[in-house]
């Protein structure tokens, strides 16, 4: 039987390096009907390698910390730091992922995934065979000169993933990846995740509304409360890995889901 922990606080991991650092930090959208207050003080440290999955209600801000992490808007208050260097525009070692895999639909997988390459001026012959490697490592070798309208909606989605990886980041930000997947493709990608994860030991940061896919696939789950949202608890996942899909059928699985459900099932305020 796989041992869980499941604690209400999570200790530094002697071993880790702290690679992202959120300190105070606070975010208020001004509009013509007044302030629409996001997130409240935030403080949370990552660390290198370190998967954690980020669940709370609708609206409480989730995407908002996303976009703060990715250097795409300003926070109202506070800070992020990565590796020591103050957030202020998009990193250039930072992945973005979003719910919809935003492919260009004139451009090849290949092409597609080579975007970041071309934006950041990267070198192209060095990229190109780190792209060809991270197709073949999704499953998509054969693919690479098919275009968006010629995939299914998973292999539009590992593409994405692939463009997110291939000018070789230290984070990953993904927000809501699977969610406009059929729940079978969803529990595939699950798993490629997991793989993707385990082979390049990427820090990833994975916005969700399943439970269950945040305890699958994290180390640690964060909660964040009602908007404005803040950190509600964190939970350490001490699940051993690779993890297979019928670990969801665990008793100690299943103890944590209802733990991280009991924040918001009593108000039906997550899916």
């Amino acid at each position: 039987m796989s041992s869980l922990r499941v604690v209400g606080e999570t200790r530094e991991p002697a071993a880790a390096r702290r690679l992202i650092t959120i300190a105070g930090l606070e975010k208020t959208y001004r509009t013509r009907d007044g302030d629409v207050p996001s997130l409240k003080p935030i403080d949370l440290d990552i660390h290198e390698g370190e998967f954690v999955a980020v669940v709370g209600p609708s609206g409480c801000g989730k995407s908002t910390l996303l976009k703060l992490m990715a250097g795409l808007i300003e926070p109202t208050a506070g800070e992020i730091r990565i590796d020591g260097t103050l957030v202020k525009d998009p990193p250039d070692d930072v992945g973005i992922v979003f719910q919809s895999p935003v492919l260009l639909a004139w451009r090849t997988v290949l092409r597609n995934v080579m975007m970041p390459v071309e934006v950041r001026k990267l070198d192209r012959a060095s990229h190109l065979e780190r792209a060809r490697k991270l197709i073949a490592t999704a499953g998509l070798e054969g693919f690479e000169n098919k275009f968006p309208w010629q995939l299914s909606g998973g292999m539009q989605q590992r593409t994405a993933i692939c463009r997110a990886l291939v000018h070789d980041p230290k984070i990953v930000l993904m927000d809501e990846p699977f969610g406009a997947l059929d729940a079978l493709t969803r529990e595939r990608m699950n798993l490629e995740l997991q793989r993707i994860h385990q082979e390049t030991g990427k820090t990833i940061l994975l916005i969700t509304h399943s439970i269950p896919e945040a305890v699958f696939l994290a180390d640690r789950v964060v909660v964040m409360s009602e908007r404005p949202g803040t950190i509600a608890a964190t939970y350490n996942v001490e699940l051993p890995r690779p993890r297979r899909l019928d670990v969801m059928g665990d008793p100690l699985f299943s103890a944590l889901t209802q733990t991280i459900r009991g924040h918001f099932y009593a108000r039906g305020q997550i899916d």
